[in-house]
């Protein structure tokens, strides 16, 4: 007994940990503002933050769940797309907080390349991503 309650105050704990730094990333980063402000659409700042939250929500729930959902492949890349524009979106934020880019073109002489150096990059992601799905995944 005293075994299962040390646990579930383990994993609540580990669970607040991850929240609390989920929570700090996106807001250092300023994901949220800066989708409003690119998007012009400040009347659905509320929309944005329930979408997070559901998501969070939603992803906690299917981590932790056994369950298997048979789903449409058309839904499955709509899916796939969502999480892929997060990732994108968590990267450029991330890249445009640290100018990581343009520092590293100007190191390296190739500031008149740095169109080709992005394109190698989201190539390369999507070269590799597209290499463990088709290979690895069954």
């Amino acid at each position: 007994m005293i075994h299962r309650i040390l646990e579930a105050l383990i994993g609540l704990a580990g669970g607040l940990a991850v929240g609390a730094g989920f929570v700090a990333f996106l807001t250092v980063l300023g994901i949220i503002p800066r989708l409003v402000q690119l998007s012009k659409s400040s009347k659905a700042t509320k929309l944005y933050e329930f979408s997070v939250v559901i998501g969070v929500l939603s992803g906690t729930f299917l981590s932790f769940d056994d369950m298997t959902i048979s789903i449409p492949v058309i839904f499955l890349a709509i899916w796939g797309a969502f999480h892929g524009v997060f990732i994108g979106m968590l990267a450029a934020a991330l890249t445009e907080v640290l100018n990581v880019f343009p520092i590293l073109t100007r190191r390296i002489g190739m500031e008149q390349s740095l169109l080709w150096f992005l394109m190698a990059i989201v190539l390369g992601k999507i070269s590799g991503s597209l290499f463990q799905w088709i290979i690895f995944v069954e």
